[in-house]
């Protein structure tokens, strides 16, 4: 009998590729989102803790993992983030305490952006945070607010650095800069290009996410999800002119640089890389290909 995998935020960039993966590895698959997208998806709202416990009582799942958040940086209301990303939480894993009887993993997606930019260079797991905006210091209260939860369920606090891939919102730096070359632009507005961060491809992501649900010595752990290096937006930029074939004008926008931006930083995957046999397979090459042709086939139709 197949095992059964809960999705939070399953209609979203990642949920999608992380479906489709499961999926494809003989997993049953149930979502939770704010819309029904197919019969196994139920509609339930993470500050709604009876809705989310009909969810888990139904679906009895043996993993979940828990994507759903608010997660544009720029999101208006610091309420709402507090609710959703940090109560939200906690309500899913009541629910999953008193309802869950065949759990084997549970994955919560926090964000390397509670480490902030004070750090340089590597930045491991034993880093200190130092969130810089709502969002990031929503993930933060967040992993301190679940810890209690480690000791009743199997769980696993997963922090990707900045990821992408095709289906991603134009909200997000590196869709914004495929598109306009899948458009044919000439001009871009852009902030500070010369920095350097690390960028992973979705698909390598969900791939991790998948290890560690499936390894028990993730259980309890904190982990880094990142490709260990970083890569500068101008070499991005200089990829995306060769796939494209044109080069593009920068206009630096000075609202979108932010002051005393750190130049150079990149993850330590040294404890992901100990802990599962998956390694990354889509360099930034593969990742901005994918994307330009699926933008250049949005455009098209």
């Amino acid at each position: 009998m197949a095992k059964r995998v809960l999705i939070t935020g399953i209609d979203g960039f990642t949920g999608h590729h992380l479906r489709s993966l499961l999926e494809a590895s003989g997993f049953d698959v149930y979502g939770i989102s704010r819309t029904q997208s197919s019969e196994d998806t139920y509609v339930a709202e993470l500050l709604d803790i009876d809705a989310l416990e009909q969810v888990v009582k139904k679906v009895n799942p043996n993993y979940v993992i828990h994507l759903a958040a608010i997660s544009f940086v720029q999101h208006g209301s610091a309420s709402e983030i507090y609710q959703t990303n940090v109560i939200g939480t906690l309500n899913l894993l009541e629910a999953l305490k008193r309802n869950a009887h065949q759990l084997q993993s549970v994955i919560i997606a926090s964000s390397a952006n509670i480490y902030g930019n004070d750090c340089s260079g590597k930045i491991s797991e034993e880093s200190l945070p130092a969130p810089v905006n709502y969002y990031a210091a929503s993930k933060a209260s967040m992993e301190l607010a679940v810890a209690p939860y480690f000791y009743d369920l199997p769980l696993t606090i997963v922090r990707p650095f900045n990821y992408t891939g095709a289906g991603q919102s134009n909200n997000f730096l590196i869709p914004k800069i495929v598109s306009h070359f899948a458009q044919g632009k000439r001009v871009i507005e852009l902030g500070n290009t010369n920095i350097s961060r690390d960028f992973s491809d979705v698909r390598d992501v969900v791939c991790c996410y998948k290890d560690l649900m499936l390894n028990s010595q993730s259980i309890g752990k904190i982990f880094n999800v990142c490709s260990g290096k970083s890569v500068s937006l101008n070499e991005i930029i200089a990829k995306l002119e060769r796939i494209a074939g044109y080069s593009i004008s920068i206009t630096t926008n000075p609202d979108f640089v932010r002051k005393n931006d750190v130049l150079d930083l990149w993850g330590s995957n040294d404890l992901l890389y100990k802990t599962i046999d998956y390694r990354y397979k889509f360099d930034m090459d593969l990742t901005l290909s994918w994307m330009f042709e699926s933008f250049k086939g949005q455009t098209s139709e």
